[in-house]
C-alpha cells in the first residue's frame, strides 16, 4: 500500500502552486457534533499519520484537507518508527493555544511540507491548548518541552504558517544550494544571511 501523498510547497520542479494555496490557507473549524464528512476527514488524517515512520505529527492541510485537525506522537518521540498504539498519539480538532509560558527555546525544525530544509524556530517551552477530541468532547491539555514544540508546529499549519515563515536560519544541503537560492533569496543581503549550508 502506498503512503498518502504529503502536500509540499515545492518539488524538484519549483513551487507547487495548487498545494501552496491549501498549505497557506487558514483551516476551517469542524462543526461539533461531527458529521460523516468530518469523521471521514479525521480518519483520513489519522490513517495518513499512522502509515508513516518519518513524522512526529501531521496537520490536515498537509494532505489537502483545509480543516482544523492535527495528530501527533506523544510517546517514542526519538524513535523513527510508525505509531503502534492509540496511547502513543493524540488527535486535536479545532485546537487553539490558550496560554504560552516559560522560556523560549530555539531549535532546528524540519517539515514534510518543506522538504530538504531545516529552520531554527524559537518557541515557548510550555503551552495550554483547548480543543475537541475524536469523540467531540471538549478538552484542555498542557504540553511542555519538545512535545510543546511539536504541537505548536502542527498548529502553525492550521494558520497557513510553515517553518520558512519563522525568523531563524535556514539549513539546506549543499547540493540543493542553487535550487533554494532561486526559490527564496532575492537580492536582499538579509535573505542571504538566513541561509546556512549543511
Amino acid at each position: 500500500m502506498s503512503k498518502t501523498r504529503i502536500w509540499t510547497l515545492w518539488s524538484e520542479k519549483g513551487i507547487n502552486e495548487e498545494e501552496s494555496k491549501i498549505l497557506r490557507s487558514h483551516a476551517r473549524e469542524i462543526p461539533v457534533p461531527y458529521d460523516d464528512e468530518a469523521r471521514r476527514d479525521i480518519k483520513k488524517l489519522l490513517d495518513a499519520f499512522l502509515e508513516r515512520d518519518d513524522a512526529l505529527g501531521l496537520a490536515a492541510p498537509q494532505i489537502g484537507i483545509c480543516k482544523k485537525i492535527v495528530v501527533f506522537k506523544i510517546r517514542g518521540l526519538n524513535e523513527k518508527a510508525p505509531v503502534r498504539s492509540e496511547n502513543d498519539y493524540e488527535v486535536l480538532i479545532n485546537p487553539r493555544i490558550t496560554q504560552k509560558r516559560g522560556e523560549e527555546e530555539k531549535m532546528s525544525e524540519g517539515c514534510l511540507s518543506c522538504p530538504d530544509i531545516n529552520v531554527e524556530v524559537t518557541r515557548p517551552r510550555e503551552i495550554k491548548v483547548r480543543a475537541h477530541d475524536m469523540k467531540g468532547n471538549r478538552i484542555n491539555k498542557r504540553y511542555t518541552d519538545f512535545l510543546a514544540r511539536i504541537v505548536q508546529h502542527e498548529l502553525d499549519h492550521l494558520d497557513g504558517k510553515l517553518i520558512i515563515d519563522h525568523d531563524g536560519t535556514f539549513f539546506i544541503p549543499r547540493e540543493k544550494r542553487d535550487f533554494f537560492r532561486k526559490l527564496f533569496v532575492s537580492d536582499s543581503p538579509d535573505a542571504q544571511k538566513k541561509m546556512a549550508h549543511t
